[in-house]
């Protein structure tokens, strides 16, 4: 099976958000993805990873979206410090357990330029019927 990407330079800030839901939801559409809950946690695991890079990380610079054997979406932001789960609160700190509650597997890369990328890698059973 071969790989689809797609990635999106995005705005600094809240305008970050609506493209990224965007480009996830497009993409997964093109590339075959026709479960409607898998794509919402797709599209869902899209916002929390721009909105916890804008807030937390110096604001999110791309997103990247992959399909292969399985779905994986990255941001990457400007800051290199690593996500950390937190209490809830009325502040916030819901975002990574709605991630890890939606994924397989996420982590952190750290990039040469100081920047990070956190990625998620969404389950198999959430992905297209593909030859």
């Amino acid at each position: 099976m071969s790989e689809l990407t797609a990635h999106l330079d995005l705005p600094v800030g809240v305008d970050a958000l609506a493209p990224a839901r965007h480009l996830v939801k497009t993409a997964l559409t093109a590339w075959g993805f026709e479960d409607g809950q898998s794509m919402d946690d797709a599209v869902l695991i899209a916002d929390e990873l721009v909105a916890n890079a804008v807030r937390h990380g110096g604001g999110c610079l791309r997103l990247q979206i992959q399909a292969g054997s399985r779905v994986t979406i990255a941001a990457v932001d400007g800051s290199a410090v690593v996500p950390r789960r937190r209490d809830p609160d009325g502040d916030g700190g819901r975002g990574l357990a709605i991630i890890e509650a939606l994924c397989d597997e996420w982590g952190v890369t750290d990039l040469d330029d100081g920047h990070k990328c956190v990625w998620v890698r969404l389950r198999p059973s959430s992905l297209p019927a593909r030859d």
